[in-house]
């Protein structure tokens, strides 16, 4: 048998199965601001509250 270019298929490229948890593994979360929380009961005072899109880690900045 003799094979020709026809014969061969190209390469495919390869997706990335992790879809951003590596990202956040290591601290490069994508924060967005969660405005339905702006005011801390227990310390009495406004804060600004970001959550991680990819994973929904929070973390909270007091002003």
């Amino acid at each position: 048998m003799e094979s020709s270019v026809a014969d061969i298929l190209p390469f495919k490229k390869k997706k990335p199965s992790s879809k951003g948890k590596t990202l956040c593994a290591n601290n490069h979360h994508k924060w967005k601001v969660d405005i339905a929380r702006q005011f801390d009961v227990k310390k009495g005072q406004l804060v600004t509250r970001y959550v991680c899109e990819r994973c929904g880690r929070q973390k909270i900045k007091s002003h």
